[in-house]
């Protein structure tokens, strides 16, 4: 800890002394340090860094200068989450990564990617990412830092609701911008789209990652917990039924969000194809305080086990 806590000093005092030169916000100080330190022109004097200890620091930078902003659209996913989605890509990946594959894996709301970061940098060496976010500030934020991280990511920077010029990956992971979409002349062209009023943000980034995954891949979604109850669940619904099969649907602990109405499950589908087919069993769980080890452990046996069960059939 000592390491990041020395890192994010280096990153946030130099932050601060740019932003107040050049008038700048906090966020765009962090850019230009971000930049300045792959140019080589200013870098700290703490030797062998590993990944990680540059992500963690990277975020903390970056946690401060968004509760700085006002900016709604400039929120992060925290690294308990992002640790337990990739422990979840490492289960559904667990053939491909032992056979020292490669996976490309698409974030089509990557924000500063620190989810993308966190999951890559908990595999190793065996995910090419990609990556679209229509704010450019944190685009720019998520290629410095994964550049730093020598991590190997393909940025867009575009609505990602609109076409995309990338190739089908074989996974995604998301968490989905929850609300309503304003672009209603985007929206009209999804399955999902309502027949009044605005279309939700996050029906239109499931619909949109079903396109660009391949068939048989896996989806990765963090959700709101009242996501099939709202009153266009049912046009969600059979687009999901149609074309995926639900193999999870995993609810977060309620101490991980500051309100209980914003809590979040992990939602993971996998798109059909012609040789697969359902799960025999969807794996429905709660994640117990990630305080509480022994709980914890209980958790991860029970989905081994199940992963283990569906091998079966």
């Amino acid at each position: 800890m000592e390491t990041i806590e020395k890192l994010f000093s280096f990153i946030d005092e130099y932050s601060e002394e740019v932003a107040k030169e050049h008038n700048i916000t906090y966020l765009e100080g962090v850019l230009e340090t971000l930049n300045t330190w792959l140019d080589g022109d200013r870098k700290p004097s703490i030797n062998e860094l590993s990944k990680e200890e540059i992500r963690k620091a990277i975020q903390l930078a970056i946690l401060k200068g968004m509760r700085k902003s006002a900016q709604p659209n400039h929120q992060m996913t925290p690294d308990s989450l992002g640790l337990l989605l990739g422990y979840f890509v490492e289960q559904f990946y667990e053939k491909e990564f032992k056979s020292d594959e490669k996976i490309t894996v698409l974030d089509p709301a990557i924000g500063t990617g620190n989810l993308l970061l966190t999951v890559m940098n908990l595999v190793g060496d065996k995910i090419e990412g990609t990556g679209v976010e229509i704010d450019d500030l944190l685009i720019q934020l998520a290629a410095a830092s994964g550049e730093l991280e020598k991590q190997p990511i393909s940025l867009y920077c575009q609505d990602a609701l609109e076409n995309l010029l990338i190739d089908p990956v074989d996974a995604v992971i998301c968490d989905l911008p929850v609300g309503y979409y304003p672009n209603d002349e985007v929206a009209k062209q999804y399955e999902v789209k309502s027949s009044e009023g605005m279309t939700y943000a996050h029906h239109l980034f499931i619909e949109q990652s079903l396109k660009y995954v391949k068939d048989g891949g896996y989806l990765f979604f963090l959700v709101p917990d009242h996501i099939f109850e709202s009153e266009q669940s049912s046009i969600l619904n059979k687009l999901i039924t149609s074309k995926a099969w639900i193999q999870a649907v995993v609810q977060l602990p309620e101490e991980l969000f500051s309100n209980k109405a914003h809590a979040k499950s992990l939602f993971i589908l996998q798109k059909k194809n012609d040789t697969g087919e359902a799960v025999k069993e969807v794996l429905l769980a709660k994640v117990p305080n990630m305080k509480n080890i022994k709980a914890l452990e209980l958790f991860f046996a029970k989905v081994r086990k199940w992963k283990k069960e569906q091998k079966k059939f």
